[in-house]
């Protein structure tokens, strides 16, 4: 039996074949085009989903059923999208939608980061734990938890934002209107913004930087890596900026375990690919600040296992 996994994403619809073995046999994708008739874009993924399975050798019999993931707020009892701050969603009944242009019997919804938090649990870095949460750490700061093998999203489907508990009151102004959210200081747009941050307090000292030359002197060209790779050149100001970031994603990351006490917490996003240059501190970090430290069994926090296949492979699964 095979399953479609639909990734949609504000630029992207990622569509993929998996088959029981978690594997994704054939993927494609197709630009969303935000900006029109919600109806189009799921035309478009039907139509996307229709070629992969001709593609594949297969027919719709063969496919058990479609899963979505998308952001915004997922009804998954009523395949509704709630609501979709970057899509023209507003109550769009996105699995009705589905089931008619594709001529498919089930389709599943969910929020992108539960997906692929439920994702992990199944198939990556937290296969086999009954409790897990996932965080994403991108543009902003995703997140999903997995309690006894089901995603967790709330009465209403929209739990789980953990992007926006505050670490600190009254501080850095958020998207979400908040200030001091978890998602301005340890998202990788939280870590530019801190890069920046630090490079003008350097200059204004006189401190030199490594990182001066890595962007040619233009704040416009720093991004997520150039305060580690700084860091691992011996340069003080790299350090210090990777030290802060590494005490704000502690600060969230231990709250969250203090709250749920998962078998695993990974973590996903482009900032993981500095691997133990980032995990190693962290795990120093939270290890002194999680409650009940003194002993007994301890959450293991690790780097998320399934990259860009995440939202397909959690849509994917969300029928099991």
């Amino acid at each position: 039996m095979y399953y479609l996994g639909i990734d949609l994403g504000g630029t992207n619809i990622a569509v993929g074949i998996v088959n029981e073995k978690y594997e994704i046999i054939t993927k494609g994708s197709v630009p969303t085009l935000a900006n029109r008739d919600g109806k189009l874009i799921i035309k478009d993924m039907a139509e996307l989903c229709k070629k992969l399975v001709a593609n594949a050798g297969l027919t719709l019999d063969d496919i058990a059923y479609a899963g979505i993931a998308t952001p915004g707020t997922a009804d998954s009892d009523t395949g509704v999208v709630v609501y979709a701050n970057n899509l023209p969603f507003e109550n769009f009944p996105i699995a009705d939608l589905l089931k008619e242009y594709l001529g498919i019997k089930t389709v599943y919804i969910e929020n992108d980061a539960n997906a692929a938090a439920k994702a992990e649990a199944i198939a990556g870095a937290a296969r086999g734990a009954k409790y897990s949460v996932m965080i994403t750490l991108g543009t902003g700061l995703g997140g999903g938890i997995v309690l006894d093998g089901k995603v967790y999203s709330g009465f209403n489907h929209a739990g789980a934002e953990l992007g926006h508990i505050v670490i600190h009151k009254d501080g850095k102004q958020c998207t979400c209107g908040r200030k001091g959210c978890w998602e301005t200081y340890s998202s990788a747009t939280g870590l530019v913004n801190m890069t920046k941050e630090h490079l003008i307090k350097a200059r204004e000292n006189g401190v030199k930087s490594l990182i001066e030359d890595m962007i040619n002197g233009d704040l416009n060209n720093v991004n997520a890596r150039v305060a580690f790779a700084a860091m691992k050149q011996g340069d003080k100001v790299g350090a210090e900026i990777v030290d802060e970031y590494i005490d704000y994603l502690a600060s969230g990351v231990t709250t969250i375990i203090n709250i749920f006490q998962p078998d695993v917490f990974s973590i996903g996003g482009g900032v993981c690919n500095e691997k133990d240059y980032l995990l190693k501190p962290l795990c120093e970090k939270v290890a002194k600040e999680t409650y009940g430290n003194g002993g007994g069994p301890r959450t293991e926090i690790k780097i998320a296992e399934l990259g860009n296949d995440a939202g397909i492979l959690g849509a994917a699964v969300l029928g099991l």
